[in-house]
C-alpha cells in the first residue's frame, strides 16, 4: 500500500509497464515458436518471412526498453546462424 502521492503515481506506472513488457516479450516468443517450426519443417522462404518479423519485433523490443540491447542483437544472431545453417 503506497503512503505517498508519488508512490500511488509509481504503482500505477509500473503495472502499466508490466503488461506493455509482457505482450511485447509474449510476442516475441510466439514469433520464435513460428519461425522454430517453419525451420523443421523445411520451409525456408515462410522462415525468411518469419525471420524478418521476428528481427524487426527483437528491435521494437529492445527500442523501448523490454529487451536490452546486446540481448535483441545476440538473439537475431543465433536465430540467422540457425536459418544459415537450414540450408
Amino acid at each position: 500500500m503506497p503512503n505517498t502521492k508519488s508512490a500511488e503515481r509509481r504503482v500505477r506506472n509500473s503495472a502499466r509497464k508490466q503488461l506493455r513488457n509482457r505482450s511485447t516479450k509474449s510476442r516475441v516468443t510466439t514469433l520464435e515458436k513460428k519461425y522454430s517450426e517453419l525451420l523443421g519443417a523445411n520451409k525456408k522462404e515462410e522462415a525468411k518471412a518469419a525471420l524478418k518479423d521476428l528481427t524487426s519485433a527483437l528491435d521494437k523490443a529492445s527500442k523501448v526498453g523490454v529487451l536490452h540491447k546486446s540481448t535483441a542483437s545476440r538473439r537475431k544472431s543465433r536465430l540467422t546462424l540457425r536459418f544459415n545453417a537450414a540450408k
